[in-house]
């Protein structure tokens, strides 16, 4: 799972930007770091690096510098970033939107060539139903504990710990691979990625809580559940979401896949 973000790593702007109609209105932008290259970019942000390269051709991709704007063709609820194989009668099917209407909101683009990188408006009143549930599926499902001996969870190991909150969430695992540590194999703080080491969105699990994890289904991690630190962040880790480290190669870690998993944020 791509994780890779510290204090000072990357700026994400959202929201339609305003553009002119022989310009692309991209829903993110991203502010180059030193060492980025559009490949890390695309793979930071889980876009395709044709997609990133099209909507970028102004920029010398073989020379990037620290500071400079890159384009993110992601979709937003009120825009749509082109797939491959897509086309403005395809796009009208999936979002529920009049062909006639979405085309006369683009009517820059060549209904004949439409390629990944272009991020289509959606006219007025429609919204990208695809991402608003997306968004809504972000938003962490939080289980008030029981005011009574239920909120003492023991784990796989007989061990017992009192608990503030439990979050459903979905869980993903990163290794210590170079590709997805751009600084090397460590956490937010500087310290060496171990097994128990967790990234969090910190607006819904404080970095440094100790949480209990059970659910996952993955030969990686201890049988039956898992006592680990908040102590990491991901670009992609938002709402209830969380990623595990987990030793072992990149292919090997990859097949954990996403897996709900219920937290426990412990006292």
């Amino acid at each position: 799972m791509k994780r890779f973000v510290r204090k000072t790593a990357l700026t994400l702007t959202l929201g339609v930007s305003l553009a002119s109609l022989a310009s692309p209105a991209f829903a993110a932008t991203y502010q180059v770091q030193d060492d980025d290259t559009l490949w890390t970019i695309s793979q930071k942000h889980q876009i395709s690096l044709e997609s990133i390269i099209n909507a970028n051709m102004n920029l010398d991709m073989y020379n990037l510098q620290a500071g400079q704007t890159v384009n993110l063709p992601v979709s937003g609820a009120n825009s749509y970033a082109v797939q491959q194989g897509d086309s403005f009668w395809k796009i009208s099917q999936q979002l529920n939107i009049p062909l006639d209407l979405l085309m006369a909101a683009n009517p820059q683009y060549d209904p004949l060539n439409l390629y990944p990188g272009i991020v289509l408006a959606l006219p007025e009143g429609f919204t990208n139903n695809r991402m608003t549930a997306l968004m809504a599926e972000s938003q962490p499902t939080v289980i008030p504990a029981p005011a009574s001996d239920a909120s003492t969870i023991t784990t796989a190991s007989g061990e017992s710990y009192t608990y503030s909150k439990v979050i459903n969430a979905k869980a993903t695992a990163y290794s210590a691979s170079h590709e997805e540590n751009g600084w090397g194999p460590v956490d937010y703080y500087g310290n060496p990625l171990q097994l128990g080491t967790i990234a969090v969105d910190p607006s819904v699990i404080p970095m440094n809580s100790t949480v209990y994890i059970t659910g996952y289904n993955s030969a990686g991690l201890p049988v039956g559940g898992m006592v680990g630190k908040a102590t990491d962040q991901g670009g992609a880790i938002k709402g209830n979401r969380i990623d595990i480290f987990m030793p072992g190669s990149r292919s090997e870690v990859n097949r954990f896949g996403i897996q709900d998993v219920t937290v426990y944020i412990l006292d």
